[in-house]
């Protein structure tokens, strides 16, 4: 039922795939900060061989533009992981207006949810994009190495306002391609 009231906060595009030029929307929140046009058109050509079919973890999922990205261009599945429950129920309100069975919506701590559940499932695509302020990418990345759903070749996204130093990724991590846009610093990495 609505309120009359206009939700505050945006909306992006998705760029390709199904379901290009559907709007996705998003609250405002501290810390959520979809990824521009340019950046995931970017990730989007490094990946276009590795998303159909492919299991995706969005965690840190926000504005869910990296997963309903993913979705529209064609993976199997998606699970997006949102902490913010007024962020997560915008991505069940995105996901059901999409009409796209391929989404679950987790609303969880992504860290928590890493160390409890994630083990479950095995992922071949992962985009980690923790809010830039919480400073969690290293935490982040070797919770996600240790938490066993990453499948044998695995593919992980990372966005970051500073460059990586990837001595402080986990060991068996090698780095595919490094991009910058402004002040969003793109890193793929490959689980060997």
């Amino acid at each position: 039922m609505s309120t009359g009231k206009k939700r505050p906060g945006g909306s992006v595009r998705i760029i390709g795939g199904e379901l290009r030029s559907r709007k996705i929307s998003f609250p405002d929140s501290a810390g959520l900060r979809p990824s521009a046009d340019r950046v995931r058109e970017t990730l989007f050509n490094w990946l276009q061989m590795a998303i159909p079919a492919a299991r995706v973890l969005d965690l840190f999922a926000g504005s869910g533009a990296l997963g309903f990205e993913a979705a529209s261009r064609g993976a199997s599945s998606v699970v997006m992981v949102e902490k913010a429950k007024p962020a997560a129920n915008a991505l069940r309100d995105n996901r059901d207006a999409l009409a796209t069975t391929a989404v679950q919506i987790i609303e969880a701590d992504a860290l928590i949810w890493l160390r409890r559940d994630a083990g479950k499932q095995r992922f071949d695509l992962v985009f980690l994009d923790p809010p830039f302020d919480a400073n969690q990418h290293y935490e982040a990345a070797h919770t996600l190495s240790e938490s066993g759903c990453l499948a044998p070749g695995a593919l992980v996204y990372i966005e970051s306002a500073e460059p990586l130093d990837e001595a402080k990724l986990p060991s068996n991590w090698t780095g595919r391609k490094i991009k910058r846009a402004g002040a969003v610093h793109s890193t793929l990495l490959q689980a060997l």
